[in-house]
């Protein structure tokens, strides 16, 4: 297929596909998958051979968040039934991240509910990184706690952070049906100060939000020119209790196509499969493997994941490694020019130009509820858990693939365990 061949020979080269090569990667057809994950897989393996690096999401901070962003569980006026809690302390989320970090996570994600964080809350998060960091030796720790003001980056980055996670999430022209209380600039913004603060940027997407093929490639590019280190791909979760509940729009192939065209538009980049990957590629999720080179272990924020083990053994099973805490996730171009503070290091002297849209705008950390970060104006006491941990989705018997139009509570399993109650968290 020239396609194909165009896009690899591209990829390897680090070189830009054009617009309508990415639309044409989304619409393959199912007959033609496997040779479109074939492909996209030699590209991952040029800059990230068969390693895959783990992440692990903390929720510092669950529920009762001011801003209204659709696909989130934790909005205001959401209905779902989350665990809704105020700040965890510094050692409550450390000992949440040293259960990730023996489960063979390298980097923890600090996540928080709301808008964005007041100088306090900054201080509040440089001493659970600080804990984190005394607790576990060479763990990253990546921040995600909404738009941030001048000079919070630069406390973050001093108090220990390695990475801020913003999302873009969709398109700059559809953000505004998606989310009214901020703009899709305020979050372009957020991840522009935090590469000017010298921390590695992270920002990604939330796909099956009834966008359209031209959006999708719209965020991609929109990210290749922000030029994160890592970009979290999640798959809408549509929680029973959100304006977006009924959005089942996704298939397992869908999925993998999509992921294939971020891994073609940003071939050396580390892009992490994140929320929604078991409710939407299910079966599939080891074929994702071909084309992510990074996952969250575990648990998400407001929804359970498939158990840790059983992430560990489907990497093993398909041929893959968890990478280790001593080897570099990026590739050397890239990381070198990450440690000297000069950003993320696609776009050197060296690398090819560009030529995409202009940059445009969260949810936490590539998070699997979607969800919204930052400063709640007012935060709720810990709501101690009213039933017993439920099966994760992908443990759970799962029928076949939803019907758009209809709410589907038994694909989303909402988390019960882990930061914010005393139950054992899943790593």
């Amino acid at each position: 297929m020239d396609l194909l061949n165009t896009l690899v020979d591209k990829g390897l080269r680090r070189e830009l596909p054009t617009r309508e090569e990415a639309l044409a990667v989304l619409a393959t057809s199912d007959d033609e998958l496997l040779d479109v994950v074939a492909a996209a897989g030699k590209v991952r393996r040029q800059w990230f051979g068969r390693r895959v690096k783990l992440n692990y999401l903390v929720n510092l901070k669950s529920g009762l968040c001011p801003e209204d962003c659709s696909y989130c569980s934790q909005r205001l006026g959401s209905k779902a039934e989350i665990l809704k809690y105020t700040w965890l302390k510094p050692d409550e989320a450390s000992q949440a991240a040293a259960a990730g970090v023996a489960g063979g996570a390298k980097r923890v994600c600090l996540v928080a509910s709301g808008r964005g964080p007041t100088d306090r809350d900054v201080d509040r998060v440089g001493k659970t990184i600080a804990a984190i960091k005394e607790q576990n030796e060479g763990v990253e720790v990546c921040a995600c706690l909404g738009l941030l003001s001048d000079g919070q980056a630069e406390r973050l980055k001093d108090a220990g952070a390695d990475a801020y996670n913003h999302n873009l999430n969709t398109s700059e022209a559809t953000y505004g049906q998606i989310t009214k209380t901020h703009t899709y600039a305020d979050r372009v913004d957020t991840v522009q100060k935090a590469h000017a603060a010298g921390l590695s940027a992270c920002s990604g997407l939330i796909a099956g939000m009834g966008e359209s093929d031209e959006d999708l490639v719209d965020v991609v590019y929109s990210l290749r020119e922000l030029d994160p280190d890592s970009v979290p791909v999640n798959f809408l979760i549509p929680f029973e209790g959100t304006p977006l509940a009924k959005e089942w729009n996704l298939t397992p192939q869908r999925a993998l196509r999509i992921l294939a065209m971020v891994r073609f538009v940003c071939p050396d980049v580390e892009v992490r499969l994140a929320g929604g990957r078991e409710v939407h590629l299910r079966s599939m999720q080891p074929l994702a493997l071909h084309l992510v080179n990074s996952i969250f272990l575990g648990d998400y924020l407001t929804s359970e994941g498939q158990a840790g083990q059983a992430d560990l053994d489907m990497i093993a099973d398909a041929g893959f490694e968890v990478e280790g805490a001593g080897t570099s996730t990026l590739p050397a171009h890239r990381s070198e020019v990450t440690a000297a503070g000069g950003g993320c290091g696609s776009h050197g002297a060296d690398a090819p130009v560009c030529g995409s849209s202009a940059p445009a705008d969260g949810s936490g950390c590539g998070s699997a509820c979607g969800g919204c970060s930052g400063h709640a104006e007012h935060e709720a006491s810990v709501e101690a858990p009213a039933q017993a941990p439920v099966a994760a989705s992908a443990q759970a018997p799962v029928p076949a693939q939803a019907e758009a139009g209809e709410v589907r509570p038994g694909l989303v399993a909402v988390r019960r365990r882990g930061a914010g109650t005393d139950l054992a968290p899943n790593a």
